[in-house]
């Protein structure tokens, strides 16, 4: 009984180790085939294929406001736009009482341009409605820092 159940011991063994084998060398064969390209465009590359013109850049355009005048446009970009009557910001509203030392910032992301309220004492407003955090900016939207009002485009 035991030369039986040893024959069986080692036939089992036989029959993992070929298992493994194979396993192992299955797997060596797939990492030796070139790697798949991606199949995800960036929007450069989709544009160059379907011939879209690229979009509008985003910009912000003073409609309305006692410090900056009217028509003024701000691109957002790389480096934040900030808002407020302190002399370090992009747009000073120096003349502009309602409006905080710093008072809001306008960044661009890959998802969106984004209007940020910095604890403004007045709050900053999108299309009537006070901001709360973050706002995304959509086309047209009207944007109030305090007496000020700018109009997103895209």
């Amino acid at each position: 009984m035991e030369p039986v159940l040893l024959a069986l011991k080692a036939a089992f063994l036989v029959v993992l180790y070929v298992f493994i084998w194979r396993v192992v060398r299955s797997a060596a064969r797939d990492l030796r085939v070139a790697p798949q390209e991606s199949f995800v465009l960036a929007p450069e590359q989709a544009r160059a294929i379907t011939g879209e013109p690229p979009p509008a850049p985003a910009r912000l355009v003073v409609v309305d406001g006692p410090s900056l005048e009217h028509g003024t446009v701000f691109e957002p970009g790389p480096v934040a736009l900030t808002f407020g009557r302190a002399g370090d910001n992009t747009a000073v509203l120096d003349t502009d009482d309602y409006a905080s030392t710093h008072h809001a910032r306008v960044e661009a992301t890959r998802d969106g341009v984004w209007l940020v309220d910095l604890g403004s004492t007045n709050g900053t407003w999108v299309n009537g409605e006070q901001v709360d955090g973050r706002h995304r900016l959509r086309n047209g939207d009207l944007v109030r820092i305090g007496q000020t009002e700018l109009r997103y485009e895209r």
